[in-house]
């Protein structure tokens, strides 16, 4: 299996959130921990944080029931910065309805934030 945690994380997270359940941990990166932050930031998970477990540790997530579907973004396209709107024909279900977690040369960010800066980047996750 291809050792993927921003994969694991997403779908650990859109497993919880099917059974509603209100916590979920998932194993730690620095790219999970970015992708939280935007998520946490766009209002689709609650407060996260870093539990020491004296192995690994784990990231406990406070969900909020507000996640239809997430997942990684495979292969992780490259999208010119006039293309956005063809990608979320693509992949989101609506206009202005969910957001790719995108990572551009300024850093991780959505595709909206992306777009206004007039940035292309590469599609990581998407959430909606």
């Amino acid at each position: 299996m291809a050792n993927d945690p921003l994969a694991d994380a997403l779908n650990s997270i859109r497993t919880h959130e099917t059974f509603s359940k209100q916590v979920c941990e998932v194993k730690p990166s620095k790219l999970v921990r970015e992708t939280l932050k935007i998520l946490q930031r766009t209002g689709y998970i609650g407060d996260f944080e870093f539990v020491d477990d004296g192995k690994s540790g784990y990231f406990k997530i406070k969900l909020l029931g507000k996640i239809n579907k997430c997942g990684a973004v495979k292969p992780r396209f490259a999208v010119k910065r006039t293309d956005w709107n063809d990608w979320e024909s693509k992949y989101l279900p609506g206009s202005g309805f969910g957001v790719f977690v995108v990572s551009t040369p300024q850093g991780l960010m959505t595709h909206t934030e992306a777009k206004d800066k007039g940035l292309g980047g590469r599609l990581l996750a998407f959430v909606y």
